[in-house]
């Protein structure tokens, strides 16, 4: 009996090809911070270690505790001042992302379907702040309140592909992998890594990013295929 339905979010709910996404992201994330004094070569390349090593989450710290004792170490213990001044990018500024994006008239049919029905989860890649995952939520007419629970760096202690990051969820819910559907767009994060811990995967859309290996019984499907496969799989 499915109790939960997983959703991935960049590629998946909302469509977008990533590195289009995240070289506007730097870009607009360097012009906002440059203005506070931050060299953009050593911001991003900053950035980028602190995602790396929420990649390599031990499960000791939050993501979130992960990324600013890294960003700290390296850019001076003044710079915790400065978080605000992140999320209010996350909320404001982040928004001009939407232009890399496509739409998606199918999401708010389907989350309105799956609520009072079973664990409605967003198991997004927790490298963001809540404040951006929203703002990214919201450009498909959906926000946090929509879910049971939205994994971020503030929440998770894990990541991408690292099987724990499924686990953790899991077991904050008490599922079982087999009581779980799981639709994203990524063969290793999310076919792979899903595979792994025993919950069935559904790889979505036009933005599928490819590795060499991916699990043979993984099915893929268009974006508009979710919601009949739900109703097929919840046998409604």
């Amino acid at each position: 009996m499915i109790k939960a339905v997983f959703f991935d979010l960049d590629g998946t709910l909302l469509p977008m090809d990533e590195d289009s996404f995240v070289k506007k992201y730097f870009g607009l994330l360097a012009e906002k911070l440059g203005h506070f004094g931050y060299d953009k070569e050593k911001l991003i390349s900053t950035v980028w270690e602190g995602v790396k090593l929420m990649i390599k989450n031990d499960g000791t710290k939050t993501n979130e505790q992960v990324f600013w004792d890294n960003f700290v170490s390296i850019m001076g213990e003044q710079t915790l001042k400065d978080k605000p001044i992140f999320d209010e990018f996350y909320a404001n500024e982040f928004k001009n992302l939407k232009t890399v994006t496509t739409e998606n008239p199918y999401a708010r049919q389907i989350i309105d379907f799956l609520k009072g029905k079973v664990k409605i989860i967003l198991s997004t890649n927790p490298f963001f702040p809540s404040v951006g995952v929203n703002t990214r939520l919201e450009f498909i007419g959906l926000k946090l309140e929509d879910f049971d629970y939205v994994s971020t760096y503030e929440n998770s202690r894990f990541s991408k592909p690292n099987p724990k990051f499924y686990e953790e969820i899991l077991n904050k819910f008490n599922l079982k992998p087999s009581e779980v559907l799981f639709f994203g767009n990524n063969e290793r994060d999310d076919a792979e890594c899903a595979h792994f811990v025993g919950i069935k995967t559904y790889l979505v859309g036009n933005y599928v990013v490819k590795y060499d290996k991916c699990p043979q019984d993984v099915k893929y499907i268009k974006l508009e295929d979710i919601l009949p496969v739900i109703k097929d799989e919840l046998n409604i």
